[in-house]
């Protein structure tokens, strides 16, 4: 406890790092605050319906994501997520049409383009989610809960919420510029936190109920919980480096170096990027089925059943896809390689270039199919929790998108205050050793 009051007083004392903690908590607060703004024209007191149908399933899940805006009719109901899927579409043009490869290779200049094409693209998809938003708002709520007409209502609430999603993708903008972590991950960590206490709660709750299974099957959940948050918190951190005769073992090469040397490789080198993209393709079918309801009898149904065979297959499958996807993107071998021989690196046994690539390559496909197949059993979990009667709140904690990006990005932002503090000559805030984010690794044999 003393260490920890310590390291508190070392990072009030580096007033850059102060600054920045504050200006995001400053920024997360302001979110908060525009979550629980209605949009003009509905009566707060008839949303009792719409909140109550957003407990459960994919709506549910959205709700969590946005904080509660989502249930709330808020200016930020859309949240952050269109900006989500927009950076999905963009990153897979750039595997697909040369001027977006090209924009990718042209440093800062070509990634200031992608961003505003990015955000060009959020405001269509913004534009085209609102819509089906507003649709499915109106039919849940109760005669006379809006006092606009019809179609003012519809022109205004959809222009309001495509501000109001840029706005917060500004603030995750500010965040990360001015403050600490990545500013979309903790906007979306936010709305999470935000929900746990009444999910703990309400299965609390519940458990005490007569045929709950009472104090002792709670404590059993909340054991098994803390399992599971241990187990994605090595998944998270993956294995930073691989010993390079693991690595030959992988590949079928007997020859092994006789000093011990690893290759600065990771089990799961995409982190929890593939299930926040995947969780964001999943929520397509919703959206338009929201526009017409006779979608719900077939395909619409399958896909908006969060305990289904259909949708958890088809999760799973696409968290596999976007963590090859993904690591892809991230590690470049052919990279790697060229540093390893710039720095007068080698891998015992292989021959520099062309070689050093493909065995690298190989490597990184065979590692990652444990690691993405390991994430996309913790991305289904929480529809087996709910198999098993836990509260659908709480279910989501059990795994799945929720816990991994909760856990992701405290990771990832504790791994930059202890940068900050060990660049300042203070102890980090683990004795034990450094925190480990989802950070790249590094492109040399050590």
């Amino acid at each position: 406890m003393k260490g920890f009051i310590e390291t508190i007083k070392n990072i009030w004392k580096i007033e850059d790092l102060k600054s920045r903690i504050l200006t995001t908590l400053g920024f997360l607060l302001i979110y908060r605050l525009g979550a629980q703004i209605v949009l003009p024209g509905i009566d707060p007191d008839g949303l009792a319906a719409f909140q109550d149908s957003t407990k459960d399933g994919l709506l549910g899940l959205l709700n969590m994501f946005s904080g509660g805006a989502f249930g709330n009719a808020s200016i930020f109901a859309l949240g952050i997520m269109p900006y989500i899927s927009a950076s999905i579409v963009i990153q897979l043009l750039g595997m697909a049409m040369p001027y977006f490869q090209r924009l990718q290779k042209e440093g800062e200049s070509g990634r200031k383009k992608l961003n505003q094409i990015t955000r060009y693209l959020t405001v269509l998809i913004t534009a085209g989610q609102a819509p089906g938003y507003i649709i499915t708002l109106t039919s849940q709520l109760p005669e006379g809960a809006i006092k606009l007409g019809h179609t003012f209502f519809m022109l205004e609430s959809i222009l309001i919420l495509v501000a109001g999603t840029m706005f917060v993708m500004w603030l995750g903008e500010k965040i990360t510029d001015k403050g600490i972590g990545n500013g979309i991950s903790l906007i979306i960590m936010i709305g999470i936190i935000a929900r746990l206490p009444f999910a703990i709660f309400g299965e609390f709750a519940s458990r005490l109920e007569q045929s709950g299974g009472g104090l002792v099957m709670f404590l059993v959940e909340i054991a098994i919980l803390f399992f599971i948050f241990t187990a994605v918190i090595l998944l998270v951190q993956g294995t930073r480096r691989i010993p390079v005769q693991y690595a030959k073992r992988i590949v079928g090469n007997k020859q092994y170096g006789g000093v011990r040397q690893y290759i600065p490789l990771k089990v799961n080198a995409a982190g929890v990027m593939p299930i926040i993209f995947a969780q964001a393709l999943m929520f397509i079918p919703m959206m338009f089925s929201s526009f017409d309801a006779s979608a719900l009898s077939s395909i619409g149904a399958a896909f908006s059943d969060f305990t289904g065979f259909w949708y958890n297959f088809t999760f799973a499958i696409l968290v596999i896809a976007f963590t090859y996807f993904y690591t892809a993107i991230t590690v470049n071998p052919t990279q790697m390689a060229e540093d390893m021989k710039k720095n007068g690196g080698f891998i015992p046994g292989v021959k520099p270039g062309k070689k050093t690539v493909e065995f690298l390559d190989t490597v990184m496909s065979r590692i990652t199919l444990p690691g993405s197949i390991f994430l996309a059993f913790v991305a289904i979990l929480p529809a087996f929790a709910q198999m098993a009667n836990v509260n659908s709140a709480f279910a989501q904690f059990f795994g799945g998108t929720s816990l991994l990006i909760l856990v992701g990005v405290v990771l990832d932002t504790l791994q930059q205050i202890e940068s900050h503090l060990l660049m300042r000559h203070y102890d980090g805030l683990m004795k034990s050793g450094r925190i480990k984010g989802r950070s790249g690794s590094g492109a040399s044999v050590i």
